[in-house]
């Protein structure tokens, strides 16, 4: 809707960036107001969310980049063009991003479960905003309708500026901002390890059932989108976590240590 929010001579400030930034920023001073109820180190949180962010624009630029892979054998010089263009995957940032995570606390001596748990409900907060992005650029659109919820993208690179989609972007930011909601409340009586396992079951759920509605460009495999087919994985990683953690005979993951 508006790619541009202001501008302030020739510096102009971009919604989906704004936005990007704005949900770090949250996500990271969420994770280190409730670090206490976790027992946790708060002064750990901005090293952890740095390495998070930074981690998770790479792993979502380096999946964007894979699923070009058929246009960029067919033109290589698609390649920098798709290397340097807005396009991302957040399933790359999630992976990817929890990976370097997981080498962060082992390298600091610190507990990943346990910050995997505090952190997850931030990753929520953060793609909630990070989709209000995407609503203000028009990337991540869906599929044309007559609905009276359809949406005209008029300024936008990305959407089709004469037709009106289902705004899956506000949707999605919805399920996000709820997902957070939820993570939170459930933190107050998990165990070790369940508040996470709730993060990726109700990602992985949410994400396949809005690849339905989307109508943008992306990969796929088979009769599935990328992310829809990577959806089954992470939700069974989630089902065998949150198995394993209800099967925990120790302390709830919020209590003080």
């Amino acid at each position: 809707m508006r790619p541009i929010l202001f501008s302030i001579g020739h510096l102009h400030f971009y919604g989906y960036g704004l936005m990007i930034a704005l949900g770090i920023i949250l996500a990271v001073c969420v994770a280190e107001k409730r670090a206490g109820r976790f027992g946790l180190d708060s002064s750990k949180i901005f090293g952890l969310g740095i390495t998070a962010a930074v981690s998770g624009i790479i792993g979502a630029k380096i999946l964007f980049v894979i699923t070009e892979i058929p246009t960029i054998i067919q033109d290589p010089r698609a390649f920098f063009k798709t290397l340097t263009s807005e396009g991302f995957v957040v399933y790359g940032g999630i992976i990817f991003g929890i990976l370097c995570c997981m080498f962060y606390c082992r390298r600091n001596k610190m507990d990943f479960i346990r910050y995997f748990d505090l952190t997850m409900p931030s990753v929520a907060l953060a793609q909630g905003f990070g989709r209000l992005g995407c609503f203000l650029a028009g990337c991540c659109y869906g599929r044309a309708t007559d609905a009276w919820y359809g949406m005209v993208f008029r300024a936008s690179s990305y959407a089709p500026s004469d037709t009106a989609v289902i705004p899956t972007q506000l949707i999605s930011s919805a399920l996000n901002f709820i997902n957070f909601l939820v993570l939170c409340l459930f933190a107050r009586k998990a165990k070790k390890g369940q508040v996470a396992s709730l993060y990726l079951l109700n990602y992985s759920v949410g994400r396949f059932l809005i690849e339905f509605l989307r109508d943008d460009p992306r990969g796929n495999v088979g009769t599935l989108s990328t992310s829809q087919f990577i959806s089954l994985f992470i939700f069974a990683i989630g089902l065998v976590l949150m198995i394993i953690s209800s099967h925990r005979k120790e302390e709830t993951a919020n209590s003080e240590q």
